[in-house]
């Protein structure tokens, strides 16, 4: 059944207003800055959160409609929740855990404790059954709680960071057991992450909310290649500059001009630049570039194995070098500069 939301509801001091449409058998992922409405957003889903308008659908089932004065209860939404801070149960054993929803859902005991304990032989943790959660490690009590919300059968699967709790070890053993039990969950799957590799496994889609909207969704690298936003832009590490472009000339607000290999069309667009694809000279190179400006080095920091350099300028940007460079350059902060991109290398696309 697909699961449909479009509508509005109060976060924090502002407004969530999101229109979000995910298929049966799909898993979009939801990203954003931190305070941007992605919690408010699954608490709506999962009924904690009343919308104030609009309207929740699965399938052909209005869940939310506040017009109709239609309200479906939390426990009444065939709905499974993978909380960020996992709410196991310390009171019941581990495979009582896993029954838990299946008890809820009217199982009788027994047949609820087999499937418990069938769910936990997949996660890999059948000789957990008769432990206290508190034994458990992180990863396995990750599973314990993905295992939980899988047993009922839902037909929706809502994940708060089911993976920020994760050192790196755990995260990718519990990443990749995740993506094979989403490949075989037929129902609409949303996750809420703040790690783009997490979507770029777990996800076929991402939808980016900031400021209680989205604004932007799609493929997670037509987006780190494509960002509309200054938040998605450092998301993928990409220069991100607004322009009015003539033909194949864009002009930023700084006073520059920089020229792409093809003309977006003429009026306002985004400019997205590789930090990768900027180099940086200390004397004016040699030849006649179409795209070279002065500058100044306004930062230097570390990034992993790299070295990425902040140029002020008519074009402001970032340059991703390595630490030989900046070495063999003196670069230091209020050096001066050359940058040069190649038209190739400039991505310009519509506003």
């Amino acid at each position: 059944m697909r699961l449909a939301l479009a509508g509005g509801a109060p976060m924090g001091d502002g407004h969530l207003q999101v229109d979000l449409m995910v298929e049966p058998g799909e898993t979009v992922a939801v990203l954003g800055p931190n305070g941007a409405g992605k919690t408010t957003l699954l608490r709506v889903l999962c009924g904690l959160s009343p919308l104030t308008e609009g309207r929740l659908c699965l399938g052909v089932e209005v869940l939310d409609e506040p017009a109709t004065a239609t309200f479906v209860p939390p426990e009444d939404r065939s709905i499974g929740v993978v909380f960020q801070d996992l709410r196991l149960f310390d009171a019941l054993d581990v495979a009582d855990n896993v029954a838990f929803g299946l008890r809820a859902g009217g199982t009788a005991r027994r047949a609820a404790r087999r499937e418990a304990l069938d769910w936990l032989a997949r996660m890999g943790l059948e000789g957990r059954a008769n432990d206290a959660v508190a034994a458990l490690s992180g990863g396995e009590a990750q599973r314990v709680a993905l295992a939980r919300s899988l047993a009922p059968a839902p037909m929706v699967l809502l994940l708060d960071e089911p993976l920020a709790a994760l050192d790196s070890y755990q995260r990718a053993a519990v990443r990749r057991e995740l993506r094979d039990h989403l490949a075989t969950h037929h129902g609409p799957c949303v996750m809420v992450t703040h790690d783009p590799l997490d979507a770029a496994v777990l996800a076929d889609r991402v939808v980016v909310i900031e400021n209680g909207e989205v604004s932007d969704r799609g493929v997670l690298s037509d987006l780190v290649a494509r960002p509309r936003t200054a938040w998605a832009a450092e998301l993928g590490g990409t220069n991100l500059l607004p322009a009015q472009a003539r033909g194949v000339a864009l002009a930023v607000p700084g006073g520059g001009i920089i020229r792409a290999a093809e003309a977006p069309g003429d009026g306002p667009v985004f400019v997205a630049i590789r930090p990768g694809a900027v180099a940086l000279y200390r004397h004016r190179p040699d030849g006649s570039p179409r795209n070279i400006w002065g500058g100044t080095v306004a930062a230097i920091e570390g990034y992993g194995e790299r070295v990425r350099v902040q140029v002020a300028g008519p074009v402001p940007l970032v340059a991703e070098v390595t630490a030989a460079a900046v070495a063999e350059m003196a670069l230091g902060v209020g050096a001066e500069v050359w940058v040069s991109v190649k038209a190739t290398e400039v991505a310009a696309y519509p506003a």
